[in-house]
């Protein structure tokens, strides 16, 4: 996990952007790192492209910020 920027909390996976590879790395280290199964993370927007949006399922977004070591 890496630093929130502008709004945007930074990811970066080392699986390559070929055939969803990197999207499905970064759904699994979500699901991992927030302690949910994977089915509760999806990937909103951004499939094709390095900005991607998803939605988080069972947690609010103080649970999220906390799990993930953020203040705020």
């Amino acid at each position: 996990m890496g630093a929130v920027r502008e709004g945007a909390l930074e990811v970066r996976v080392g699986a390559p952007p070929v055939e969803g590879a990197a999207n499905e790395a970064i759904v699994e280290l979500l699901a991992r790192v927030l302690d949910l199964p994977r089915r509760a993370i999806t990937l909103v927007s951004g499939e094709r492209g390095r900005t991607k949006r998803v939605r988080i399922e069972g947690l609010t977004l103080q649970d999220i910020r906390a799990r993930l070591g953020l203040s705020g």
